[in-house]
């Protein structure tokens, strides 16, 4: 078993060349095609949300101490179970664990038992390039007025981006979060970075160099994954662009992305015509393909439109948003210039159910139950 070093307060990086030693000797290989279709054929087919609890702006008021809300994941996942969503997509922070790494992991391992209660699984984001570029810990802002996911924090942000002196606590979180959990098979994937090369998004200012910063250092987050040897697939998901399938067209970072992941995986909030596309542009690489993001209603992509595709082409569904709440992501992306003070969009962006757990659309409710009681929870 690998030892696994615990930091709390500040992360003394000079032990972590000794880490890193005796790590080297576990890593894995990349999964060949076959591992990677052989591990997938004994999935059911996975379908759930990208996941935050109500009470929470982003991922801090979810994972610290004094906001974590297990009452609030266990009442909203029971009603993910109910209607036949068996995985969610969850997000965490390098700061939550360079602040308070063994209560994270310990709020980790409470979720994943929630969880498992309620026979769902999870893939856990390790860095986020979206939104507020300068994070910070401790109590959060409220939610802007109107606007979709107004405290949003990227990860790792652009000062320890920019600072490659930070960089061995970024070995230091993927190697101990990746590293306890690694054969904890309550963890379906992990997704290593989501949409890297995206520039912030929102009113922020953008980080400079930032595609470059990213492309130098998303190879060796997959590498600091594979070296503790996790049973679970790595990923990471293509969001732009229109020809997914040549090489010649994708940027630094999505060759890397392609290169690196176990599975494939990918975002898309377009008419399903174009989902469509995606999809097949990413399962032309030959692995399995996960959908880690869709369903934004007001931009033609809708549970109606895509879901069932997915189910045809046995691909993995995650649509974005679940519970109405502190997130706003009910709102859509231009509520960013132009707030929703006044009145309610005509049309919910995202999420699937009310803040009492009644569904927003119950049609769509339908449709999931419908349709993930057909694949009956059995290996594709």
């Amino acid at each position: 078993m690998i030892r696994h070093l615990l930091f709390a307060g500040t992360v003394a990086v000079g032990a972590l060349t000794g880490l890193a030693g005796a790590l080297a000797a576990d890593a894995r290989a990349m999964w060949s095609k076959d591992e990677a279709n052989r591990w997938y054929g004994d999935q059911p087919w996975l379908v759930g949300a990208n996941y935050t609890n109500r009470s929470a702006i982003n991922q801090f008021e979810m994972w610290q101490a004094d906001t974590f809300n297990p009452q609030q994941i266990d009442q909203e996942l029971g009603w993910a179970q109910a209607m036949g969503m068996n995985v969610m997509r969850v997000y965490l922070h390098n700061m939550l664990w360079e602040n308070d790494a063994a209560g994270l992991k310990r709020r980790m391992g409470q979720f994943l038992d929630i969880a498992e209660r309620h026979h769902i699984r999870v893939m856990f984001v390790l860095f986020d390039s979206c939104w507020d570029p300068d994070p910070v810990a401790g109590p959060q802002r409220p939610p802007i007025p109107g606007v979709h996911n107004s405290g949003w924090m990227q990860a790792p942000g652009a000062a320890r981006l920019s600072d490659a002196s930070q960089y061995g606590k970024f070995e230091a979180y993927v190697k101990d979060v990746v590293g306890t959990f690694a054969r904890d098979k309550r963890i379906v994937a992990w997704d290593v970075w989501n949409e890297p090369n995206n520039s912030g998004g929102g009113n922020y200012k953008p980080t400079p160099r930032k595609t470059e910063l990213v492309a130098g250092l998303l190879g060796r987050v997959f590498d600091w994954a594979r070296s503790v040897d996790p049973t679970q697939p790595l990923t990471s998901g293509l969001w732009i662009g229109e020809s997914w399938d040549r090489q010649d067209t994708l940027d630094a970072v999505e060759k890397i992305q392609v290169a690196q992941s176990d599975v494939m995986s990918f975002h898309d909030y377009n008419w399903p015509e174009q989902w469509e596309k995606r999809a097949r542009q990413m399962a032309s690489y030959g692995r399995p393909v996960l959908c880690s993001e869709y369903m934004a209603r007001g931009n033609g992509s809708t549970f109606d439109g895509s879901l069932p595709i997915g189910k045809k082409l046995k691909v993995a569904m995650f649509n974005w948003g679940f519970v109405d709440g502190k997130t706003q992501t009910r709102m859509p992306w231009d509520s960013w210039k132009k707030p929703y003070t006044y009145e309610e969009p005509t049309v919910w962006f995202h999420e699937v159910l009310r803040a009492d757990g009644t569904p927003y659309r119950a049609a769509e409710v339908a449709l999931i139950k419908r349709l993930t009681s057909e694949a009956d929870g059995a290996p594709q």
